[in-house]
């Protein structure tokens, strides 16, 4: 939709052509900087601390000169991240739940994370697309981008995916009924996100959270921090070197896993998913799925494009592939449910036959 509405604008008022959404194309990098420098400097979260600042006061708490401090809040204030009253500023109401630290949906990790390791990297995405090699790591040196010796990983990717996968749980529960659901096995769960809404919401379900050793220490903190020791478990290990996953659940949820990964891989997992469910078990992948088309949605075709720095085989995938993929390997009963998240733009619902 964002596309055809960007199509739309490139006609003036006579109807003729105008370069108006090349400029906002070439430009986007200027909205995504402004944002990752406001973050940097903690600008939300000063001003949720004091509910509102005149410029001076702006400008003291972020210790920068008046003339960038004025800049900086006019550009926020465009972007609509700030409102501005009289001669004071103040959070606006998206800023106030995901810009703010310490807030349960806080993003701003994932706004360091692609400022600090794929913003750089970007500048080289002609070399990616010549060479089909990722621009983010090394995979001569290094097993995977989920290695546990890469400092910026460590300090924010879990971070910036908690809090993304927090917010896409919420939706996901808005769309499907997790109350015919009793234990849900989260398979490369992350930092624990996704259990922890999903156990919050529906008191009934227990989950286990199924990831790399490393990984699992972050987990089993956040999930302590949580309170959900009771609720959520963790098991370590690798899908793709164990020979079977965890049994015991009636629902795996794959969220965010399958676009990391190649075709013969992504077949791999889901046939080990199928193995691990009990008949009448169910699948969710959730993903930033393109149509069968290839022509979009907007976001999983970029996210594509971040496959493609990031992955050695990677990509977002299109609903016509998941379905030929599940069906091949014995799932029945398949269908997508459409949702707006920051992780996902829908779920895929298959049952174990």
């Amino acid at each position: 939709m964002r596309g055809k509405a960007m199509a739309r604008r490139s006609e003036d008022e006579c109807g003729e052509l105008t370069a108006a959404p090349l400029l906002q194309m070439a430009t986007a990098f200027w909205v995504s900087k402004t944002l990752a420098a406001a973050v940097e400097l903690e600008l939300f979260t000063r001003l949720a601390e004091h509910q509102e600042a005149t410029l001076e006061e702006a400008t003291a708490s972020l210790r920068i000169e008046p003339r960038p401090a004025i800049l900086l809040l006019t550009a926020c204030t465009a972007l609509g991240l700030l409102e501005k009253r009289e001669s004071r500023y103040r959070n606006s109401a998206l800023a106030e739940k995901f810009l703010v630290a310490g807030e349960p949906y806080y993003l701003g990790g994932l706004f360091r994370l692609l400022d600090e390791r794929h913003y750089l990297p970007w500048h080289r995405l002609t070399k990616a697309l010549r060479t089909n090699r990722p621009l983010t790591w090394n995979p001569d040196t290094q097993d995977s981008m989920f290695s546990a010796d890469d400092p910026v990983m460590l300090a924010h990717f879990w971070e910036a995916l908690h809090a993304l996968s927090s917010d896409t749980a919420r939706i996901l529960s808005s769309v499907y009924d997790f109350g015919c659901h009793q234990q849900v096995l989260d398979v490369g769960g992350g930092s624990g996100a996704f259990l922890i809404e999903l156990c919050r919401r529906h008191a009934h379900l227990s989950g286990t959270l199924y990831d790399l050793p490393h990984v699992c220490d972050i987990a089993q903190r956040k999930i302590t921090e949580s309170g959900m020791e009771r609720e959520i478990s963790v098991r370590s290990g690798d899908f793709m070197c164990d020979v079977a996953l965890p049994g015991g659940h009636d629902a795996i949820l794959l969220s965010m896993i399958l676009h990391d990964w190649d075709e013969p891989t992504n077949r791999m997992l889901l046939q080990k998913c199928r193995e691990s469910l009990p008949p009448g078990g169910t699948l969710l992948i959730c993903e930033l799925i393109v149509n069968a088309e290839r022509t979009g949605p907007q976001d999983a075709a970029l996210m594509g494009m971040n496959m493609l720095a990031e992955t050695t085989g990677g990509q977002n995938y299109a609903e016509d592939e998941y379905m030929s993929w599940l069906r091949e390997t014995g799932f029945t009963r398949t269908e997508i449910r459409r949702f707006a998240a920051p992780g996902a733009n829908g779920v895929i619902i298959a049952r174990s036959g």
